[in-house]
């Protein structure tokens, strides 16, 4: 079984992908809802998870093409912490406002001026976060050109991002992930075709 098909499964079987009526951080309605902060809680998943990501990374753009890993608080950080660990790169995250007290600092690690810089995050939806992320990095000197993803939602966030100048890549995305669980039939014909109508892709 290759890994996002052994993935999509794993998000429905652990609750990590949910199917109803959702109302989204963007109040936007959903069919679906995808909270992959509960797969740390299953570690041979969540290195499976991070080992994939990492090899996609290295097929798509190359390990030596970045300096530094970087994330935005709280669930992307779990994700880009590990894939730190397992490339043996520096990690920065971004703060979504200065801390106000002691440095002020936006951007939490150690930072060289003119570093080259991968951000990570878990989902991409609209892309906000991860652009405010770009900017913080840009303010700071650094040098951003992609960002991973582990589901794209395909609600924006590629565009976003694009306008900014950075390429968004992805794991999996949602139309991959129910349509794996819909051909696996622990996906209803009803809810696949609102998910593909919520991605205007009837």
């Amino acid at each position: 079984m290759d890994f996002v098909k052994e993935f999509a499964i794993f998000l429905q079987e652990s609750g990590a992908i949910k199917f109803g009526n959702f109302k989204l951080s963007s109040g936007k309605e959903s069919a679906y809802y995808v909270d992959l902060r509960i797969v740390p809680s299953f570690p041979h998943q969540f290195r499976k998870m991070i080992k994939h990501l990492q090899n996609v990374i290295s097929e798509e753009m190359g390990m030596d093409s970045f300096d530094c890993i970087a994330s935005v608080p709280t669930s992307g950080l779990v994700i880009a912490s590990a894939l730190a660990i397992e490339t043996v790169k520096p990690l920065v995250y971004i703060r979504q406002k200065p801390k106000d007290y002691g440095t002020s600092s936006l951007i939490e690690g150690k930072i060289r001026i003119g570093s080259k810089i991968l951000l990570v995050d878990d989902v991409g939806t609209t892309g906000q976060s991860i652009a405010g992320a770009i900017r913080a990095l840009k303010d700071a000197k650094m040098t951003v050109t992609d960002a991973f993803v582990v589901v794209n939602r395909f609600e924006g966030a590629r565009e976003l991002l694009a306008s900014e100048g950075v390429r968004l890549h992805e794991v999996t995305d949602i139309m991959r992930i129910s349509s794996i669980l819909y051909d696996e039939k622990l996906l209803d014909e009803q809810t696949f075709q609102r998910i593909k109508k919520q991605m205007n892709t009837l």
